[in-house]
């Protein structure tokens, strides 16, 4: 199966800017490509990419005063299938889980699973491994009402326990936070989902959160959004939860003024039959209800822009982009929507 996929996402920037972006496939991903996964700016601005620590291609650039407008599109090969499903073994003992996974064993800034143990154990503690993971899966997805409207940038998998409604990186965090309460390691993941083998979204097209377990000595998707497998994923980012796989940060000022994703199945000569770039409303965007600064002073980040001093302002967004959006909120970047 081809894929095409790609985005426009532009600010406006009242002075000059810095900002990285995490808007590349995963370097896990190159070998299927077959164009180029470039991002490119108008108007034209040097960029350079490095590698973070969980191994996502980011990159950094400055942004002048005014309009800029990233935009990227390839072609990717998949293999056309759904979610491949982990087989049905225990929890791996923690003293035999590789090294690098005990990361994603910890609380997390969106995943604080310390405030969830309990529950976590009286709800799924008789299960354990795939069946574990699954009932998880069931839970969040019955638990959680997705809703556009109420995207909250600074909701972690507690918050959405008690208000029980959200958008998909919600669905992602409290089933991260459920399974590390399990000692069974999850991360969190970002990407392209088209609407491919399902009935087309009337919603815009965005970026896409869901989830990964490590079972059976390796990782495994997993989407309590939807809560069943599905094809084209393509992933962008993997980190401990949303803060870790941010579409942009901007280390001052910016105004999202466009954001459009596309993801469809090419079928031939360019034609496409799924997952169709749905374009938003022109006054999908609004001023943005939850923008904080973050700073040294973690005290300030809690106030608010308005009380922080600090010179260097990092803006940050998690909220769904259909109604999120002048300036980038908290979570250290533009998360877009997330369907």
């Amino acid at each position: 199966m081809l894929i095409e996929a790609g985005f426009d996402v532009a600010f406006e920037c009242p002075a000059a800017t810095p900002m990285i972006l995490q808007l590349s496939i995963h370097p896990s991903r190159d070998a299927d490509l077959l164009t180029p996964d470039r991002i490119v700016s108008d108007p034209f601005l040097p960029m350079r990419s490095y590698l973070d620590l969980f191994g996502n291609r980011v990159t950094r650039v400055e942004v002048p005063a005014g309009l800029v407008t990233f935009s990227g599109r390839f072609i990717i090969q998949d293999r056309g299938e759904p979610d491949e499903t982990s087989p049905d073994v225990r929890t791996t003992p923690i003293a035999d889980l590789p090294d690098e996974t005990l990361l994603f064993l910890l609380p997390s800034r969106y995943c604080d699973s310390d405030k969830l143990a309990d529950f976590a154990w009286s709800q799924f503690g008789k299960l354990s491994g795939a069946l574990c993971v699954q009932a998880i899966c069931d839970f969040v997805h019955a638990k959680i009402r997705f809703s556009y409207p109420d995207a909250s940038p600074t909701r972690c998998a507690g918050d959405s326990m008690h208000e029980g409604i959200g958008v998909c990186r919600d669905f992602a965090h409290l089933a991260i936070a459920l399974c590390r309460c399990m000692n069974i390691p999850a991360r969190c993941c970002t990407g392209y989902l088209g609407d491919i083998g399902v009935p087309i979204d009337i919603n815009p097209m965005d970026f896409s959160a869901w989830f990964e377990v490590f079972l059976a000595g390796r990782w495994y998707t997993k989407d309590a959004r939807h809560n069943h497998p599905r094809i084209g994923r393509i992933v962008m980012g993997r980190g401990r939860d949303a803060a870790d796989v941010a579409m942009s940060t901007a280390f001052g000022v910016a105004n999202l003024v466009r954001f459009e994703v596309v993801t469809q199945e090419q079928v031939e000569h360019g034609q496409s039959r799924t997952g169709q770039c749905r374009t938003p409303p022109k006054d999908r965007f609004g001023p943005c209800p939850a923008m904080v600064a973050i700073c040294a002073n973690s005290d300030h980040s809690r106030d608010g822009l308005a009380n922080c001093p600090s010179k260097l302002r990092r803006h940050s967004c998690s909220a769904r982009a259909s109604h999120c959006p002048s300036q980038l909120e908290p979570w250290m970047s533009l998360s877009p929507r997330f369907r």
